[in-house]
């Protein structure tokens, strides 16, 4: 599948992204309730479309180049409930119910494993 040159984004939500060289904008995936920080992925204007009108976070993967609704083939999905968009508008913070784990590798999330500073 295909990056989408032209998408469905509401022209105002698309003039307030800040795109990175690859027209790519982060996304903070965020659990609801808890705040706890799960994964960090990346949208284009299509995958953010797809979020919002679906429900269902969709991401576009830069190392397999294709769009992918998380929790598609590994039953670990994310049911979208809230999307802001940061002050600079090069970020955006998707609150989700997050089913199963939300790392590929199998941890609840992708911040658990490499602890550089633990908390005091």
């Amino acid at each position: 599948m295909t990056r989408v040159e032209t998408s469905a984004l509401d022209p105002a939500i698309a003039a307030r992204l800040k795109r990175n060289a690859d027209g790519l904008v982060c996304a903070v995936a965020q659990q609801h309730g808890t705040g706890e920080v799960l994964m960090v992925a990346w949208m284009d204007d299509e995958a953010l479309h797809r979020t919002l009108t679906t429900g269902r976070a969709t991401y576009w993967s830069r190392s397999r180049e294709e769009y992918w609704v998380k929790g598609e083939s590994s039953g670990h999905a994310q049911q979208v409930l809230g999307v802001s968009l940061d002050c600079d508008g090069d970020t955006l913070l998707v609150t989700v119910d997050q089913t199963g784990s939300a790392c590929h590798t199998g941890t609840r999330t992708c911040f658990d494993t490499d602890v550089l500073l633990p908390l005091a």
